[in-house]
């Protein structure tokens, strides 16, 4: 269910059977000017059905096009989730130490929603770029 947008964002909530079961909140733009998955959580006896990936991939295709990235944190403990996100295409592209744990870090995850010859607007051809 699409909650509708709130000032800072919007709120996604998952449900299986008529039962809430998940939800993300999102910020359109979050981070560097990029859609921002701010919060997501999925409730335990939901976990490992799908229901994390479908909130990702509805945020996802919910700014795609025209965003061409899209950015979230994960605790440096929390292997599960990070390895959904990494499953999903994520990648780790720097960490928050002590950010909000003490002894633990924000590991910022970016994923590119375009290609980067369609995120430049290049699309008549094929061969690489000058990089300049």
């Amino acid at each position: 269910a699409y909650l509708g947008p709130h000032p800072d964002g919007e709120l996604l909530i998952a449900r299986r059977n008529a039962a809430r079961c998940g939800f993300a909140y999102l910020r359109p733009r979050g981070f560097a000017g990029a859609p921002y998955v701010a919060s997501i959580g999925v409730a335990p006896d939901h976990r490992r059905l799908g229901v994390g990936t479908a909130l990702l991939v509805h945020a996802e295709s919910r700014y795609s096009p025209p965003a061409q990235h899209i950015f979230l944190l994960v605790s440096s403990f929390n292997a599960d989730a990070r390895r959904l996100y990494e499953r999903l295409g994520y990648r780790a592209v720097g960490e928050l130490p002590d950010f909000i744990v003490a002894g633990a870090a924000e590991v910022i995850m970016h994923k590119r929603l375009a290609p980067l010859a369609a995120a430049a607007g290049d699309t008549s051809s094929s061969s690489p770029r000058p990089r300049w």
